[in-house]
């Protein structure tokens, strides 16, 4: 009897799920922050090193950063592998299951890669919880042979098609200049005071923001003695927006109030962007449809498809923009919490939680079997890379 690529994507898999899962186990027991992965990184490409991938390290001049590949096919599958940390709580966003989920994807899909015509592209992807990684990536030139890009994402619940929010951060410094509060107040330029403008005006624009927009920020500084008129204040600011062009007109307004706070006082602004701006996450739905049928072919329980769905901020929206994306969120019991919370963090190397790392795993190579022996799927991939391509090269 011949066996389905389905079939036989599972059989490796099930070979494989013990180094899959100790390797969701290492990462969840050894967190590391954004751009500083390396013990993760080296963990993963050891592994599909050693089951045959050709491995470059350190591409688009990320040291922690990885691309990984099998088969030659012309249909290039991009599997993403989050593994960076929380400051303090650890995998509190399940990258350890992430990260194990699309290795264990990579590795079902290696041996059927000829077969299917496809090149399997597993990319390491660091700093998605500060800084975006895939935003590096992706000017790197690191998608540009991908086709289509996948990744699950750990959660409470299943779902596909759900959406993101396009976010900024910036870094917002007032230099003013020092003096005594009741000996000569009028010497001094007041940071402190250039600040309170700024959030005030800030609060006065939300009733005028778009629905779904956020300004979010904490004063990191703003003064050390009440009788010395500040001369230094610093704050760390978010804006979040439904798409990428409605943050641009976000944060041009929001600039304009910091902007306020110097012209009133005459204190010096200092405005800096930290990190990559991550746009909105637009899913596939074609492909999603693939992987919907392939997660309740495992027995999941995820809802149909809804891009009204929104979550939070991720650099995986910039990739979805330029590549058929899905970003899908594989559940398991956590409680009562959920991501960016201390206590999701232990519930990462829970049964369930490995359960989801084997069933995401799977459905991810059972979507890039549909996608590869679907003509109409392989032609319409085929086709829009084609024509990205000659846009690049204009």
């Amino acid at each position: 009897m011949t066996t389905t690529p389905t079939e036989h994507a599972r059989v490796v898999l099930t070979r494989r799920q013990d180094e899959v899962l100790a390797l969701s186990h290492q990462l969840h027991a050894d967190p590391e922050l954004a751009y500083e992965e390396h013990r993760a990184a080296r963990r993963i490409t050891d592994l599909v090193e050693a089951a045959g991938f050709e491995v470059e390290r350190g591409v688009c001049d990320l040291p922690t950063a990885f691309s990984a590949t099998a088969g030659t096919g012309d249909l290039v599958i991009g599997i993403c592998a989050e593994y960076d940390a929380l400051p303090g709580i650890g995998h509190a966003c399940g990258h350890n299951v992430n990260g194990a989920a699309s290795v264990a994807a990579a590795l079902a899909l290696a041996p059927l890669a000829d077969e299917l015509g496809i090149t399997v592209k597993l990319l390491g992807t660091p700093a998605e919880e500060f800084g975006g990684g895939k935003v590096d990536m992706l000017r790197g030139g690191a998608f540009d042979d991908v086709a289509a890009a996948m990744m699950v994402h750990a959660a409470p619940h299943d779902s596909v098609g759900l959406t993101s929010l396009a976010i900024s951060s910036w870094k917002v410094g007032y230099t003013g200049r020092a003096a005594h509060a009741a000996a000569m107040p009028e010497r001094g330029v007041n940071a402190a005071d250039a600040m309170m403008i700024a959030q005030v005006a800030i609060a006065a624009y939300r009733q005028q923001m778009r629905p779904g927009s956020v300004v979010s920020g904490v004063v990191t500084s703003g003064g050390e003695a009440a009788n010395v008129i500040p001369a230094h204040t610093t704050a760390d600011y978010d804006c979040r927006a439904d798409t990428a062009e409605e943050l641009r007109e976000l944060q041009a307004r929001i600039r304009a109030c910091f902007e306020a706070g110097a012209l009133a006082t005459g204190a010096e602004l200092a405005l800096e962007t930290v990190g990559n701006d991550y746009a909105d996450l637009r899913q596939d739905l074609a492909v999603g449809r693939s992987y919907l049928a392939a997660a309740r072919a495992l027995g999941r329980t995820v809802p149909d498809t809804d891009p009204n769905l929104r979550a939070g901020s991720t650099d995986m929206g910039n990739v979805s923009h330029v590549v058929p994306t899905i970003h899908p969120m594989i559940g398991y019991d956590c409680g009562d919490t959920i991501m960016h919370n201390p206590e999701f963090t232990r519930y990462g190397t829970t049964p369930q939680a490995d359960r989801a790392v084997l069933d995401g795993g799977l459905a991810m190579a059972w979507t890039a079997v549909d996608l590869a022996t679907d003509p109409a799927h392989r032609e319409t991939l085929l086709s829009r890379l084609a024509t990205r391509e000659r846009l690049d090269a204009r």
